[in-house]
């Protein structure tokens, strides 16, 4: 966890983005280790989680790190916390927690509130649309042989 808060320090320091860093280990190695870039690169999905998983699945060229643990310097964001289920990474360890991140103008309270139906607001108007022409590349997904599932 400390060189979690060491990245979250170098990334705010160094004016890459927000005050979070993550570290990626397999059998207690560290694998890969990211602050957040999200003002650096002008990519709101840099967070440090994100980064750290791109570059273990870089290293490793698979996308599957159910062999690796995440070590995040805060409670990870809904995206974050998808990601890491994406990975299928079986262990996270946090420090702060999303009120201490809240406190300092990081509330991802909202996004919890759209995806329990709880929001009072709608910031993105969704609207669901050419359905039947959109099925195709399922249908044939689903007719493929050689495909890889994830």
């Amino acid at each position: 966890m400390q060189i979690a808060v060491q990245e979250a320090l170098k990334g705010m320091r160094a004016n890459h983005g927000g005050p979070f860093g993550a570290v990626i280990t397999k059998n207690g190695k560290i694998v890969a280790q990211a602050h957040n870039m999200v003002v650096k690169t002008n990519d709101p999905t840099a967070h440090a989680e994100i980064t750290a998983i791109r570059a273990a699945t870089k290293k490793f060229k698979r996308f599957d790190l159910s062999d690796c643990e995440i070590h995040s310097s805060c409670e990870p964001c809904p995206m974050c916390f998808a990601a890491i289920h994406w990975a299928k990474m079986r262990k996270l360890y946090f420090a702060c927690t999303r009120k201490d991140a809240a406190n300092i103008g990081f509330d991802d309270k909202f996004i919890y509130d759209v995806i329990l139906g709880k929001a009072k607001r709608k910031q993105v108007s969704i609207e669901k649309i050419d359905r039947t022409n959109s099925m195709k590349p399922f249908q044939e997904w689903q007719k493929k042989q050689n495909k890889t599932r994830y």
